[in-house]
């Protein structure tokens, strides 16, 4: 049975706080065949301070004279812009998600908006008090693991798990009791989802380290797949056929928008593009069992060979390599019976390119 993918079209802040993008973004992301359309949730106040710079390439995107928070508070949605996005996901018939960035954020979606399952991005994976309040919710949780170490997600999945197992954190070392090793984090199952990621936009191909998926998937047990900010839609395409389980990928409606994350993301033709090669890679990926196709069993006649005679061959006469050949089609005695031939004498007359008839093998029965 093939196993899908679930596609995350990531609309994040591409409709420039915008609602009449942001519904056309969901319509996108529906029409190109995406499972889920994300969005982020955050009041700019509560996450990025004052002094907080932009980063490099939001500097190329967006210029360097306004500060990150000054930015980031023009792409906020409010929560009456998260209601209509949520209600045309619905009739669009595409999940809705989003990813708060703060715990009023997380409450709002889980509680007013009714989401099934939250999304945490790479730059909180250090945040273990917000991951802790996070597992606590309950909902179902997609983490990114952007620039982090085998250690840090460790931290951060079991910051999750004494979330969801109610524990009473004070300290740091209330969480390290949940570490990799510690049966406890069998709480996770079923509940929290890993995705590989590399935190720059755009990301380049040398950098994404696809193995790093089946490094995490052996190491915690947990279902991995990718959140890609490469160009393009082959390192995607590439990781679903590795084994990631789900695709994270930017989109937009245009490239050419002014905002951070436009020209890192898709236009709504490539994000078509994007899930319908995953969709061929999920098919391709098959069962593992070696055999012939459907398709296959077709030609299996027309490309290999049986016995044949090279020239006439009289009855009586032996059969040896200087009288015998292997030639197309199949059909006749199969190639292995070759030596087994050899040596034997011909029961009847045979033609040049006839096959050598199967009651040949009765004598070496015999023998």
């Amino acid at each position: 049975m093939t196993e899908r993918t679930l596609i995350i079209a990531e609309a994040g802040v591409n409709h420039d706080g915008d609602i009449h993008k942001a519904l056309r973004l969901v319509d996108v992301a529906a029409e190109a065949g995406a499972d889920v359309v994300k969005f982020q949730t955050f009041s700019a106040g509560k996450v990025i301070s004052r002094l907080a710079e932009k980063a490099a390439y939001q500097k190329r995107t967006t210029g360097a004279a306004e500060s990150q928070l000054d930015m980031v508070r023009k792409l906020e949605l409010s929560p009456d812009a998260h209601g209509l996005i949520a209600q045309r996901c619905k009739e669009a018939g595409i999940e809705f998600m989003s990813t708060p960035f703060d715990i009023d954020s997380a409450h709002f979606l889980a509680r007013t908006i009714g989401v099934s399952r939250l999304k945490v991005p790479s730059g909180e994976i250090t945040n273990l008090p917000f991951l802790h309040q996070l597992g606590s919710i309950g909902l179902p949780i997609i983490l990114s693991t952007g620039a982090s170490t085998m250690d840090e997600v460790t931290e951060a999945l079991s910051a999750l798990a004494a979330g969801y197992a109610g524990v009473d954190v004070r300290d740091a070392r209330d969480i390290e009791r949940y570490g990799a090793e510690n049966p406890a984090l069998a709480i996770l199952i079923g509940r929290v989802r890993l995705l590989h990621c590399t935190s720059e936009y755009p990301s380049p191909p040398e950098d994404a380290n696809l193995s790093a998926m089946t490094a995490m998937k052996a190491r915690f047990g947990l279902p991995v797949g990718l959140s890609d900010h490469t160009t393009g839609i082959s390192i995607p395409t590439a990781a679903v056929a590795m084994g990631a389980d789900c695709i994270e990928k930017h989109f937009t409606l245009d490239r050419s928008l002014p905002g951070p994350d436009h020209k890192a993301s898709l236009e709504p033709a490539e994000l078509a593009e994007m899930v319908a090669a995953i969709r061929a890679v999920e098919v391709a990926k098959g069962d593992g069992v070696k055999r012939p196709s459907a398709s296959e069993r077709a030609n299996l006649t027309v490309i290999r060979r049986s016995l044949v005679a090279d020239r006439a061959i009289r009855r009586g006469e032996a059969f040896d390599a200087r009288n015998l050949a292997l030639k197309r089609p199949a059909g006749g005695l199969a190639p292995r019976h070759f030596w087994r031939i050899v040596g034997l004498t011909a029961s009847r007359d045979y033609e040049p390119d006839e096959m050598i008839g199967a009651e040949e093998l009765a004598q070496a029965g015999n023998l």
